[in-house]
């Protein structure tokens, strides 16, 4: 069984119980099923659910312990990774999340988080069906890049936003034609000469975003510093260091929730409301730029979908 961590901090956790488990007395079998597949008919894992086999005595990772050369004493941990000192797991005991694909994904410190779950960016093609408002519109500005089409604006309260289209998804198909190849300006005219009743679209879920969980240190901080949403440094030693968030990327979503077009402070205070574990969206800042070129910054900052996303 392959694990999936959404954190760094959640792999060394799991790591740290390993070797707990190594030593300890084997667990009856009767405890020990954690398999759950959705959709299979079967009870989804609790929250906390026992430690599965293959986690006594071997470990998908290296010994973190040596692991070039990292200490992982409790003294060491109290210093650099307080999160983890302070959020013990009981023994013999993982937390498990399944994503939607069905990954199981061990998380002992970030669990079953709702933010990770809006942020979820889902393998696969989904298909859409919405109409046209009063004023004969759907709320959505579009943009080429790479031969590709992408949602570059979703007006707040607007069919577009009602069905669940987020800021660069990528639209493959609509009615049935595919866009690829087409540019701006011919995917916006389809989309206005479409009938009002029924536009149908196969999406794929933000091709150029990647989502990071972090993790908020004693003093509320993830570590990382932007402007205008643009990441511009990184704090060395914090959660933002340890699970690999780049300097040139922009901000898109936080929790799940769109801040395009938000300002920094606004942003900020999202993050600070979001609770001790805070999955990022981003996206590289080229990427993000093409993608919002001509648009408008009073369209983006006033009118942009901030909805948070249903799970």
């Amino acid at each position: 069984m392959s694990g999936i961590y959404p954190s760094l901090e959640d792999m060394k956790v799991d790591s740290m119980m390993q070797a707990q488990n190594a030593y300890a007395p084997p667990q009856p079998a009767a405890s020990t099923t954690l398999m759950y597949t959705p959709g299979s008919g079967g009870a989804a894992p609790p929250a906390y659910a026992p430690a599965y086999p293959e986690h006594q005595g071997s470990s998908l990772y290296p010994s973190l312990q040596d692991y070039m050369g990292l200490s992982l004493s409790p003294e060491d941990i109290e210093q650099h990774m307080p999160v983890v000192a302070a959020n013990p797991v009981p023994d013999n005991q993982v937390v498990t999340r399944a994503s939607s694909s069905g990954h199981m994904q061990i998380a002992p410190i970030t669990g079953d988080n709702i933010g990770l779950r809006r942020a979820e960016i889902k393998q696969g093609i989904r298909e859409i069906q919405l109409c046209k408002d009063g004023d004969g519109k759907i709320g959505l500005r579009v943009r080429a890049v790479n031969k590709g089409i992408f949602v570059a604006f979703v007006h707040a309260d607007s069919p577009a936003s009602l069905v669940g289209l987020r800021f660069g998804d990528q639209i493959l198909q609509i009615n049935g034609e595919n866009v690829a190849g087409w540019d701006t300006d011919k995917a916006m005219k389809v989309i206005k000469k479409c009938a009002p009743e029924s536009i149908k679209m196969a999406i794929r879920d933000r091709p150029f975003d990647r989502t990071i969980t972090l993790h908020k240190d004693s003093t509320g901080h993830i570590g990382f510093v932007f402007k205008e949403g643009k990441i511009t440094a990184i704090v060395k030693d914090s959660s933002a260091a340890r699970n690999g968030v780049l300097i040139d990327h922009q901000l898109v979503e936080i929790n799940g929730q769109n801040v395009v077009g938000m300002k920094d402070k606004e942003i900020g205070e999202v993050i600070n409301q979001g609770g001790s574990t805070i999955t990022i969206t981003i996206v590289p800042s080229y990427i993000y730029a093409h993608i919002i070129k001509s648009m408008g910054s009073s369209l983006i900052k006033k009118y942009m979908d901030h909805s948070i996303p249903d799970v």
